[in-house]
C-alpha cells in the first residue's frame, strides 16, 4: 500500500529571521506505522509535521507521499491523503456547528450529501462525539473540541493521521479514552508529544529531535530507557518507567 508511504529526506527550514529550525531531517515510514516525533519545545517538531501535508513548505529537501513528491501539482492528493490534527483545535474548528466542521472536508471532495452525511455521523461516533453534532464549537469544552477536530480528519479517511500534541487539553479519564480510541486506528500515525507514557502506549518506534536534527530513531522502548540520550535531548523518562521513589526508598515491613 504505496499510499500509506511517508518519505522525509534531507529536509531545512528557517524561520523569516533567519534561525534554523529543520536541519537534514531525513526518515521513511511505511504503512501501519505508529511513530512519535519528541524532543524539547523549539526541537522542531510542529514545523516538520506542518511540511508533511503542505502547511509549510520545504527549503531544501524532499517530502515524498505514497507515490509523489510533495509540490504545486500534487498538493491536493497530499491533503487527501495526510489528515492533519493541529496542536490548537481552535485553528481547525471556524464552522457554526460541529456537524459543518466535520461535514466540511467531505463537501469540498464534491461528494454527494448522502455520503457526506455518512462520513460524519461515523466520524463523530469514532470520536464519541455524535451528541455534540448541533452544537458551536465555542461552547465545547477542550477535550471535546479535541475530539471533534479529530473527527473532521477522519471524515476525509486519510490513509495517514498526523497529531500534534494529540493529548494536550484533556484531563485525565478524556485522555485515556484517546489513547484507547488511537489504538484501535489503523492508519499511518504520527504524533509529535511531550507525553512519553502515551508514547509508550501507542507508538512501536520513536524518532528524537534535538535542535532541527535527528539525533535518535528506533523502537520506543530502546529510546525511552536511554537516560543518556533523554537528559542531552531535554527529556524525561516517562512516568510509567521511574518507578515510586516512595515505594523505592521504603523498607519491607517486618515479620
Amino acid at each position: 500500500m504505496s499510499h500509506h508511504l511517508v518519505e522525509v529526506k534531507d529536509l531545512e527550514y528557517a524561520y523569516p529571521d533567519g534561525t534554523k529550525v529543520l536541519r537534514g531531517v531525513s526518515f521513511r515510514l511505511t504503512h501501519g506505522e505508529a511513530v512519535a516525533i519528541v524532543g524539547a519545545n523549539g526541537a522542531g517538531k510542529s514545523t516538520l509535521l506542518l511540511q508533511l501535508n503542505g502547511c509549510l513548505w520545504p527549503q531544501a529537501g524532499t517530502v515524498r507521499i505514497g507515490d509523489f513528491p510533495l509540490n504545486k501539482g500534487t498538493l491536493s492528493y497530499v491533503r487527501r491523503t495526510v489528515g492533519m490534527v493541529f496542536q490548537d483545535p481552535d485553528d481547525q474548528l471556524f464552522m457554526p456547528r460541529v456537524y459543518d466542521d466535520v461535514a466540511f472536508g467531505p463537501l469540498n471532495l464534491g461528494l454527494p450529501p448522502e455520503e457526506v452525511e455518512d462520513r460524519v455521523m461515523q466520524a463523530l461516533a469514532t470520536v464519541g462525539a455524535a451528541h455534540l453534532k448541533d452544537r458551536p464549537p465555542y461552547r465545547l469544552s477542550g477535550g471535546e473540541k479535541r475530539a471533534v477536530a479529530i473527527a473532521a480528519v477522519l471524515s476525509m479517511s486519510p490513509a495517514i493521521l498526523v497529531m500534534d500534541e494529540p493529548t494536550s487539553y484533556l484531563d485525565p479519564k478524556t485522555r485515556r479514552q484517546l489513547i484507547e480510541l488511537l489504538k484501535t486506528f489503523k492508519h499511518t500515525r504520527i504524533i509529535a508529544t511531550h507525553d512519553l507514557d502515551m508514547v509508550l502506549d501507542l507508538c512501536s518506534r520513536t524518532i528524537v529531535l534535538k535542535e532541527g536534527q535527528v539525533v535518535a530513531d528506533g523502537p520506543t522502548l530502546a529510546i525511552l530507557q536511554n537516560d543518556e540520550l533523554l537528559h542531552s535531548s531535554s527529556l524525561e523518562k516517562p512516568l510509567c518507567l521511574q518507578g515510586c521513589p516512595v515505594c523505592q526508598g521504603r523498607k519491607a515491613p517486618a515479620d
